[in-house]
């Protein structure tokens, strides 16, 4: 999945449930992504942070929140 897909997985869940926090709208695309895009996203942010190891899921939402946080840019 490209960081643009992610995107929009993102935002159409952030749109279904305006009413969960950043991390909580990440934590329900890792579980709408399945184990593979879970393990997926989760060895992606291990890679980033360099890192052997980490629990699954914190992981894969984090990759989540990074690249979301990431294509956004800077806050004005």
């Amino acid at each position: 999945m490209t960081d643009e897909e992610l995107l929009v997985e993102f935002t159409l869940a952030r749109l279904d449930h305006p009413e969960l926090d950043l991390d909580e709208v990440a934590a329900l695309v890792v579980r709408r992504a399945g184990p593979d895009r879970m393990v997926e996203f989760a060895a992606e942010n291990l890679s980033t942070r360099d890192e052997l190891r980490g629990a699954v899921f914190p992981a894969a939402v984090e990759h989540v929140l990074r690249v979301v946080l990431t294509l956004r840019g800077p806050a004005d």
